[in-house]
């Protein structure tokens, strides 16, 4: 427990949440291992893993189903129907960050260097002069996968000297394929080292390998920060943070009964680049997951359709928080602040999801957990970002509200958020879950 207070509210978590947040962001450098890590979570209480590729059964209790670096997990209460609504919280898996591409040696004057491809939209200057490991997949010729991580410093995108680019201050200019390549040696460059070594620290023949997907991530750990520990500075946290707190809040109704809806949780990879995937929010994934749950329970299309109709999601992704150096890039009325509570995300474009009666929901669920919330819009000169959330409810017709926590250095390598928010958020998902 940290030594900071905790806020007081009506939910089962408290900044123990935020401890337990900083090792899973630790242990879940790529989207493959934060499925892994949820997945660890979710049978310690009492879920199990069912095979998309079975026949599944209409029993109750916890299950989940893992495609690559999405998961998909929900709890049916016994004596559920088979148009028993559903209640939904979505996130992702992934974030922005560098790849490493199919033929990764290369390198110039002596160096060697890693040939990566940018990922989603990189902050890239924050990946410039940090120590950074390599984390992943790989596939074998059998088709299995491996995970690995080399979470140690292994890697580096060095900053061009202030001598040699006297104007740099004035406005830093960093070129995608010139100058974010990495280096991890010096000698001469062969064809397979990376590899053979990635292979080596999965512990496989480098042999049966037969693909990958590797990228690059920072190694330093996650670290309360301020006077007073108020604030959590960490990778990832765009999107993991709601990974964790939807995972956590779905095992806390491992068991429940006497719940009138069924909790889901889907966390999706590839939103970073516009979710079209069939891992990500554009694919199939859940609307499979929840037709088969449907069917297996004995149900009709008839039965399906009810399920949907009753059916809320609430989306939730990171935020904006008002910068302290910025605030003119804020809409000057909505100000949200960290450790002020989960964010309500509106846009009349539907670049978010939420409507009037989602923010209803939304407020029922928070006021039921005690927790605070806050409204966040757009600068009307500034254009908005999206989630998952308008994607699921045009794609399901399900009602769908985006939520999520504001923080500072979004798609940074590092990014910033207040020590308290992490476990509202994860009360107030319980709290809707719960119906």
């Amino acid at each position: 427990m940290s030594s900071a207070a905790s806020r007081p509210t009506a939910g089962p978590f408290d900044r123990g949440h935020t401890d337990d947040l900083m090792a899973f962001l630790t242990a879940s450098p790529s989207p493959y291992h934060a499925v892994a890590s949820a997945a660890e979570r979710l049978e310690k209480a009492g879920f199990r893993r069912v095979e998309e590729t079975a026949a599944w059964d209409g029993t109750s209790g916890g299950k989940y189903v893992i495609r690559g670096g999405a998961i998909i997990a929900w709890f049916v209460p016994e004596g559920a129907s088979a148009h028993t609504p559903y209640r939904i919280v979505g996130a992702h898996t992934d974030s922005p960050n560098l790849r490493v591409k199919p033929q990764p040696d290369m390198g110039a004057h002596g160096w060697r260097q890693v040939a990566v491809e940018i990922y989603g939209g990189t902050l890239l200057n924050t990946w410039l002069d940090r120590d950074l490991g390599l984390a992943g997949r790989l596939t074998l010729r059998d088709g299995s996968h491996h995970l690995v991580n080399v979470d140690r410093p292994l890697l580096r995108v060095p900053q061009l000297a202030i001598h040699l680019d006297r104007g740099v201050n004035d406005g830093l200019k960093l070129e995608r394929q010139r100058h974010m390549q990495p280096i991890w040696g010096i000698g001469d460059v062969h064809e397979g080292d990376l590899i053979s070594f990635v292979a080596a620290e999965a512990g496989v023949d480098p042999e049966d390998v037969s693909g990958w997907d590797l990228m690059v991530h920072a190694v330093d750990a996650p670290a309360y920060l301020g006077r007073d520990r108020e604030l959590l500075a960490g990778p990832r946290m765009d999107n993991l943070l709601s990974v964790h707190a939807a995972v956590a809040a779905l095992a806390s109704l491992a068991g429940r009964e006497d719940l009138p809806y069924i909790p889901v949780l889907a966390a999706f990879d590839h939103e970073e680049n516009g979710s079209e995937a069939d891992t990500g929010a554009q694919g199939p994934l859940l609307g499979n997951v929840l037709e088969r749950s449907v069917y297996a329970r004995g149900g009709s299309y008839e039965d399906r359709a009810r399920a949907f109709a009753g059916t809320v999601c609430l989306s939730s992704d990171t935020g904006h928080a008002v910068h302290p150096n910025y605030a003119e890039r804020h809409d000057p009325t909505h100000h949200p602040r960290v450790n002020g509570g989960p964010i309500l995300k509106v846009n009349v474009n539907q670049r978010y999801a939420t409507d009037g009666s989602g923010r209803a929901v939304f407020a029922a669920a928070c006021e039921k957990a005690g927790v605070p919330w806050q409204s966040f819009v757009s600068n009307n000169d500034m254009p908005c970002g999206t989630t998952i959330g308008p994607i699921t409810a045009a794609r399901h017709g399900i009602k769908t509200v985006d939520i999520g926590v504001a923080i500072l250095s979004m798609h940074s390598a590092r990014e910033l958020c207040g020590a308290d928010d992490p476990y509202l958020l994860a009360n107030a998902l319980v709290a809707f879950l719960e119906g």
